[in-house]
């Protein structure tokens, strides 16, 4: 599609020994443009997200909101022709799934009729107590390795190609115990990236996602915290802080949660440190 980034002449203004000076010149920014999914001729949801990675991005929101929990349940995945441009080209904006007869039934409540925007991954949902509730994978704890928490960040910037061109765009990373990348995804929406990676790994038949550790270069919601707990990560990682309901729900499911990671310190919010320590 090659619409991951757009360049725009924009002016930079500076103050150099208290003179401001503007200078203008071309800038890159991420992409942000609609998706909307449909399963059955039925709209599912849309969502604001950065193209690219859109049948993973649907599998990890099918997958969050139950509807299916094998990529066995999904027996087609493609864009409808009929989601034209001005100049009567395909957007790749509208995607259409079939689902297999092993997939849940779409019901009413699921249908989100408000547009989910690039910041917010439970919108359209009719409360957080009917979240609190979900069913989730079985998680396995993990002791974290705190030397380990404080590389991760900086491994998961390593993949970071968009945000090192536009400084606009969050990433989740999938990593093991030893530090290793297993998949990397950016998106607008911290939440569609975290939906990337867990569509990547359910395609990959690689969950409940044990003995890994989610990254997430955001902050730390419930959204992001249920969304890793469903998919049975016994760790999630961020590099800015931690809301009251995400510490609530990790503690709930057994989850390590780490936030304010950093090269030389992180806080754990939730879990236990390697060696015993809390």
């Amino acid at each position: 599609m090659g619409r991951i980034n757009r360049s725009f002449a924009v002016t930079r203004v500076t103050r150099e020994d208290g003179v401001i000076r503007t200078d203008t010149r071309a800038d890159t920014v991420s992409v942000e443009e609609p998706l909307e999914i449909r399963a059955g001729g039925t709209t599912l949801t849309s969502t604001m997200r950065t193209p690219g990675h859109d049948i993973e991005l649907a599998h990890g929101w099918l997958f969050a909101e139950r509807l299916i929990s094998s990529p066995d349940d999904v027996t087609t995945a493609r864009y409808c022709a009929g989601a034209v441009g001005p100049e009567g080209e395909n957007t790749y904006n509208l995607l259409d799934i079939d689902l297999a007869g092993t997939a849940a039934p779409v019901t009413p409540n699921l249908i989100r009729l408000t547009p989910t925007t690039s910041a917010c991954g439970v919108c359209g949902t009719q409360s957080i107590s009917e979240l609190l509730h979900r069913t989730h994978a079985p998680i396995e704890p993990v002791a974290l390795d705190p030397d380990l928490i404080m590389a991760l960040p900086g491994k998961l910037r390593e993949g970071q190609k968009q945000f090192r061109k536009t400084g606009g765009i969050h990433a989740a990373g999938a990593f093991d115990l030893d530090g290793n990348a297993l998949v990397i995804r950016e998106d607008i929406g911290r939440h569609n990236a975290a939906d990337k990676v867990i569509g990547h790994l359910l395609l990959e038949n690689k969950l409940p996602a044990k003995d890994t550790i989610l990254v997430m270069s955001s902050r730390a919601s419930f959204e992001l915290v249920q969304k890793a707990a469903m998919a049975g990560f016994p760790a999630l990682v961020a590099v800015s802080a931690a809301s009251s309901l995400a510490v609530e729900l990790a503690r709930q499911a057994g989850m390590a949660l780490a936030g304010f990671a950093r090269e030389e310190r992180f806080n754990l919010y939730a879990g236990a440190l390697a060696g015993g320590r809390r």
